[in-house]
């Protein structure tokens, strides 16, 4: 295997660790040492890739809600078809357990809240203006973010059983018309 190889697999196997450590057992627990220690690497090699247990943390939480690959619906459906993407990224194939380690962590960690707030600017907020084409995008893409989020919490952190075990049409149902609401909001509030 040549050095680059050698290199990318290491870094993988860093930032996998690093992830496992994070969703099992919190920020606190990844420590650049213990780390290392689940990949059999010496601590600097951790340090010299990431420079620091921030570092590590911002490289292993970095979250792409692939919002990028979300065609326009019609205005209509755009509620329903981005509660559908939502709970795609959370469960089932494109899950990502980074998601809910980020949710449940923001609240107490500084680190976790800034990057749910760049995951908002860059990507939700982007996203939004794209399909409304509002010049207050942001404000609507927050208040569609305010449904998501409490869905999150609710489903996937405390497990509140009507949420926990609603299955996705009949959520995207419900609660799509909800989103659709502040999304389109943004179009009318032009008008």
């Amino acid at each position: 295997m040549a050095f680059t190889e050698r290199s990318a697999t290491t870094r993988t196997s860093i930032l996998a660790a690093a992830r496992k450590l994070l969703v099992e057992r919190g920020y606190e627990a990844m420590t650049i040492r213990a780390v290392a220690s689940m990949v059999g690497v010496d601590p600097s090699m951790v340090m010299r890739y990431y420079g620091s247990k921030a570092g590590l943390f911002r490289a292993a939480v970095d979250v792409d809600l692939r919002l990028a690959g979300v065609d326009r619906p019609a205005p209509e459906r755009m509620g329903e078809v981005l509660v559908r993407h939502f709970l795609a990224r959370w469960e089932g194939e494109q899950a990502d357990d980074v998601l809910v380690l980020l949710l449940r962590s923001a609240s107490t960690n500084p680190m976790a809240a800034e990057r749910m707030r760049e995951v908002f600017e860059t990507q939700i907020a982007s996203f939004a203006a794209r399909v409304t084409g509002s010049d207050d995008a942001v404000y609507w893409a927050g208040l569609a973010s305010s449904q998501l989020l409490g869905l999150a919490l609710t489903r996937y952190v405390l497990r509140f059983p009507p949420m926990a075990e609603a299955d996705v049409d009949t959520l995207a149902r419900d609660i799509g018309p909800v989103v659709q609401h502040y999304l389109m909001g943004a179009r009318l509030s032009r008008g």
